[in-house]
C-alpha cells in the first residue's frame, strides 16, 4: 500500500485515498485542458506562418524573421508535446510569509498551494495566476529542499503519480514534525525512506535512462542550481546520480539562461554511443531538445571512429606530448630545397636557393599564424625576393650604375610572378596547403615521418604510433585531428557562411536593379511585340517582368542557413559552446581535454566523474593536475555522497575493491538492501545460460553479462567493461573478474565499474 492508501494531505484529512486521487484528477484535467489550448494556438500560428509567403517580396530580413518564427514554433510544439509525459508530479503546501498566497490552501489561507511539473502553465494570457510551476523555477525549489529537519516552510509535500493523463497514486510527506516516522500517521520522511524515491530506485531498468525530476534530493538540487559560471567538478561514487544531476543541470541552465544558450548551444560528451542512446530521452522529456550529444571520439566533424588500438598506443596518442609531435609533423611540410632550383620566367632564369626560401620560412613562422594562414606570408616574402632578383637581372645598368627599373616596375614584376603557374607550383611545394586528415594519415602510416616528428622519443613510442595505410580512424584520432586543425588553421565555417550570405544579399540587390530596368518601359516593349501579332483579343504577351522576380534571380546561389544552433555547432570544429557537460570525465586524456576546452572558451563547464573508475590509460588521476593547464586552481568541486542505485550487499564487494584502488577514498552510502547476496560461481559456469534464466524468471528487468576480453563471448546483452561506462542493469553477471584485473593497469578500476552496474543482483563467475 502507498502512503495515499492510508492518509491524504492536510486539507484532505479524513478523506479516503480514492477521494484524494479524484480531486487531483480534476486539477490535472484542467492542466491538460490548458496545455491543449497552448498546443492548438501554436499549431494555428504555425499554419499561418507557413502560408505567409509572398513570392514577390525578396526581402531577406522578412525571410529570416519568418524562418526564425517557424523554427521557434516547432521547438515550442516539441516542448509542449513532450511535457505531457508526466506533466505534473508534485504539490507543496508552503508558508508564504509577508505576501498573499497565490493559491491559498482551503481551510488554511496562510499556506500557498503550488503544483510542480515539467513546465510552467499560467491560467490565461491575461491572467498570470500560476497553475503549474516549472520544476526549475525558484518557487518550486522547496519541493526538493524540504526535509523534516529543514522543512523550508513546507507543511505537506505530495508526490503525484500519473500514467498518461490519469492520476494513479498520491504519496504524502508531512514535514512539520521532527521524526522520520510521524506518530499515528504512518507517513515516512527522510531521503532513505521517501515513498516516491524508493519506488523509483526499485523499479525495473530499461534501455533508456529515466529522468529524476520527481525525486531530486537536496545535495543533487544544490549542484543542479549552482550559479557557478566557471568549471565545476561533480564527483561521486557509482549510483550517486552524477549523470542524472548533469542532465538536469543542463535543463536548469537552459531555463535560466535560455537566450544566451539558445545562440551558443550546449554540448554533452559521453563515454560511448550506447551511453548517449541510454540518456537520449532525458532532456526531451524535460522539454529540452537543442543539445549536441557526442562521444569525445566523434567530436571532430566528419570523422566516425571505428578502429581499435592497444593500450600503449592509446596512452601515447592521449598524452600531452602528442601536441609537440603534431606541431613538428606540420613544420615538416615547410620544406627547404636541398639545392638551388632554376625556374625560367619569360626566357629569364630565376634561381630559388635554400637560403632565400629559409628567409621566407623564418618570416612566416615568426608571424605565429597557423600553417595555412601563414602560407600567404611565406609566398609574399619569397616572391618579393624573387622579384628583386629578376629586377637585378633585367634592370642592371651595363655601365654599373643604379638599377634602371623604378619601384613601380619592380611591383609589376612582383605581380607578374604571382601569375606564373610554374613558379607558383614550385613555391607551393615548399609550403603546401594542408588538411588535418591528410597530415595525420601520412604521419601515422610513415615510419620516416614518425621518426622525424618524434625524434626526441624512444623506439617503443615511435613503433606504437605506426599503423597500416587505410586503417580506420580510432577514437583517439579525433583529438589529434582537432589539434592539427588548430596548428594548420582551417577557415571558420561561420565566417564563410556570413560572407556567402552577404554575397547573396548583393545578388538580390543586383536582381532588383535588373527588374527596375526590365519594368521601366514595359509598354513600349509590348507594343513592339504586338505589332507583329494577329488581331486576337485573347492573345497574351508575357514580359520578362512577369516571369521573374528578384528572389528567383538570386535563388540559384542562395546560401541561407536554415539549420538549428545544434546542427550548426555539430558541423563546426571551431564552435564555441555556451556550456559543456562531460560525463565520465575521468576517461579523457590530456589531448582530449585540449580539444574539449577549445569548445568552451568561456570555461563554463560541468565535469562529472569518479577517479576510482578511471579505465583509460591516459585518463584522470587528479582533477587539480588535469585542470591546472586550463583554469589553474579556479574550479569548484562538489561531491555526491549517497548511493541510490547499488544495494548494500553489492557495495560490500565494491568497497573492498575501492579500498585497494584508493585506501583513502570514502565510499558513498548505500541506502537500501536488495535481500539478494552476491553469488560467487565456478569459472566453468555457463554465463549465457544463467543470463537466460534471469530473463525468464524476471522478464521485466534487464540482465547484462560483462566479460574480460580473453573470455568474451558474443551474445544478447554481452559487454566488455569499456562498453558499459555510465550504464545500469538490474542483474549483472561478471565473467572472469581476475582476468579483467590482469588485462590493464586500470584493471582494478574496471572491475569496480563492472560490479557497480547492478541495481538488484550481482553474480561473479571465477576468482577475483
Amino acid at each position: 500500500m502507498t502512503a495515499a492508501d492510508t492518509h491524504s494531505s492536510r486539507s484532505d484529512a479524513g478523506a479516503d485515498a480514492t477521494g484524494a486521487i479524484a480531486r487531483e484528477q480534476l486539477y490535472v484535467d484542467g492542466l491538460f485542458a490548458r496545455l491543449d489550448r497552448e498546443v492548438a494556438r501554436a499549431n494555428e500560428r504555425l499554419a499561418a506562418v507557413m502560408k505567409d509567403v509572398d513570392p514577390s517580396n525578396p526581402d531577406p530580413e522578412a525571410l529570416v524573421r519568418r524562418e526564425t518564427e517557424y523554427h521557434g514554433l516547432n521547438q515550442k510544439l516539441d516542448r509542449l508535446n513532450l511535457a505531457q509525459l508526466g506533466l505534473v508530479f508534485g504539490r507543496i503546501d508552503v508558508e508564504s510569509p509577508g505576501e498573499e498566497p497565490e493559491n491559498p490552501v482551503p481551510g488554511d489561507p496562510g499556506l500557498d498551494r503550488r503544483y510542480i511539473g515539467r513546465m510552467g502553465l499560467d491560467a490565461r494570457e491575461d491572467d498570470y495566476r500560476t497553475l503549474l510551476l516549472d520544476w526549475r523555477a525558484p518557487m518550486a525549489r522547496p519541493f526538493y529542499l524540504a526535509t523534516t529537519v529543514q522543512p523550508e516552510g513546507v507543511h505537506t509535500r505530495r508526490h503525484i503519480r500519473t500514467r498518461g493523463r490519469l492520476v494513479t497514486a498520491v504519496d504524502d510527506e508531512l514535514l512539520s514534525g521532527s521524526e522520520d516516522l510521524l506518530p499515528g500517521t504512518g507517513v515516512q520522511t527522510g531521503v532513505g525512506s521517501e515513498t516516491a524515491l524508493h519506488h523509483a530506485i526499485r523499479s525495473a531498468r530499461t534501455g533508456h535512462m529515466r529522468n529524476i525530476v520527481e525525486t531530486i534530493q537536496r545535495e543533487q538540487d544544490e549542484i543542479i542550481r549552482d550559479a557557478t559560471r566557471g568549471v565545476m567538478v561533480v564527483e561521486g561514487g557509482p549510483g550517486t546520480g552524477k549523470t542524472a544531476v548533469a542532465l538536469h543541470r543542463v535543463a536548469y541552465l537552459l531555463y535560466t539562461w535560455r537566450e544566451q544558450l539558445a545562440r551558443t548551444g550546449v554540448l554533452i560528451i559521453g563515454p560511448n554511443s550506447t551511453f548517449l542512446e541510454y540518456i537520449s530521452r532525458v532532456l526531451p522529456e524535460l522539454g529540452e531538445t537543442g543539445v549536441v550529444l557526442s562521444t569525445v571520439g566523434q567530436l571532430y566533424p566528419g570523422v566516425s571512429p571505428e578502429g581499435s588500438e592497444d593500450l600503449l598506443t592509446r596512452e601515447i596518442k592521449g598524452s600531452g606530448e602528442m601536441a609537440a609531435i603534431l606541431a613538428e609533423a606540420v613544420r615538416a611540410y615547410q620544406i627547404l630545397p636541398a639545392e638551388p632550383l632554376e625556374v625560367t620566367v619569360d626566357g629569364i632564369v630565376i634561381t630559388v636557393d635554400p637560403a632565400t626560401v629559409a628567409r621566407s620560412r623564418t618570416r612566416a613562422r615568426r608571424s605565429r599564424q597557423p600553417h595555412n594562414l601563414a602560407r600567404p606570408i611565406f609566398r609574399e616574402h619569397l616572391v618579393e625576393q624573387l622579384a628583386q632578383q629578376l629586377a637585378g637581372t633585367i634592370g642592371a645598368d651595363p655601365l654599373g650604375g643604379r638599377n634602371l627599373l623604378s619601384t613601380a616596375d619592380v611591383d609589376q614584376l612582383h605581380d607578374d610572378l604571382l601569375e606564373h603557374d610554374a613558379l607558383m607550383g614550385v613555391i607551393d611545394g615548399f609550403w603546401p596547403e594542408l588538411e588535418p586528415t591528410l597530415v595525420l594519415e601520412e604521419l601515422l602510416t610513415s615510419a620516416d615521418r614518425i621518426s622525424h616528428a618524434a625524434a626526441l622519443y624512444d623506439d617503443e613510442t615511435r613503433s606504437a604510433l605506426l599503423r597500416a595505410p587505410g586503417s580506420p580512424w580510432a577514437p583517439s584520432d579525433a583529438a589529434l585531428l582537432d589539434e592539427l586543425a588548430t596548428l594548420i588553421g582551417l577557415p571558420d565555417p561561420e565566417e564563410a557562411r556570413a560572407l556567402a550570405d552577404a554575397k547573396w544579399r548583393e545578388q538580390v540587390s543586383a536582381a532588383e536593379d535588373v527588374l527596375d530596368v526590365l519594368s521601366s518601359s514595359p509598354s513600349s516593349d509590348i507594343d513592339d511585340v504586338t505589332d507583329d501579332l494577329p488581331d486576337d483579343p485573347e492573345a497574351e504577351v508575357l514580359s520578362a517582368f512577369d516571369l521573374i522576380d528578384a528572389e528567383t534571380l538570386a535563388a540559384r546561389q542562395s546560401v541561407r542557413d536554415n539549420r538549428s544552433t545544434a546542427e550548426r555547432a555539430r558541423a563546426d570544429h571551431r564552435w564555441a559552446f555556451g556550456h559543456v557537460i562531460v560525463d565520465e570525465a575521468q576517461e579523457l586524456s590530456p589531448m582530449e581535454w585540449r580539444m574539449v576546452f577549445r569548445r568552451s572558451p568561456s570555461r563554463w563547464m560541468t565535469l562529472v566523474g569518479d577517479t576510482a573508475q578511471t579505465g583509460s590509460p591516459a585518463g584522470v588521476d587528479s582533477w587539480s593536475e588535469t585542470l591546472e593547464p586550463f583554469v589553474s586552481t579556479r574550479f569548484r568541486h562538489h561531491e555526491l555522497t549517497v548511493n541510490y542505485r547499488t544495494p548494500v550487499e553489492i557495495m560490500a564487494v565494491a568497497n573492498e575493491l575501492l579500498s585497494r584502488i584508493n585506501p583513502e577514498a570514502a565510499p558513498a552510502t548505500a541506502i537500501r538492501e536488495s535481500g539478494h547476496p552476491v553469488l560467487r560461481l565456478d569459472e566453468h559456469t555457463d554465463a549465457n545460460a544463467l543470463a537466460q534464466s534471469y530473463r525468464r524468471e524476471d522478464p521485466e528487468r534487464t540482465t547484462a553479462v560483462i566479460y574480460s576480453a580473453a573470455r568474451f563471448t558474443p551474445g544478447d546483452r554481452a559487454f566488455l567493461v569499456e562498453e558499459i561506462k555510465g550504464l545500469e542493469f538490474d542483474h549483472v553477471i561478471v565473467v572472469d573478474p581476475a582476468g579483467i584485473i590482469a588485462e590493464s593497469p586500470q584493471g582494478m578500476q574496471d572491475l569496480y565499474v563492472a560490479v557497480t552496474r547492478a541495481t538488484q543482483t550481482l553474480t561473479l563467475i571465477g576468482e577475483v
